[in-house]
């Protein structure tokens, strides 16, 4: 039998899909955001969400 091939499975797969509607103003923060940053919306928004899982619960 040959061995397994193709890619391997990694640790933390991205298998949840998040749709989003953004005003004009949030929009264009976003892509000069991205185009400043040099990374893509996806990576920007996961910068985003990492940043609020750091702050200490606001209440």
């Amino acid at each position: 039998m040959s061995p397994r091939t193709g890619r391997p499975k990694i640790e933390n797969p991205m298998n949840e899909r998040v749709s989003v509607r953004l005003d004009k103003d949030s929009a264009e923060t976003l892509k000069r955001y991205c185009e400043t940053a040099k990374v893509d919306k996806a990576e920007a928004i996961r910068y985003a969400i990492s940043k609020l899982k750091s702050e200490p619960d606001k209440k």
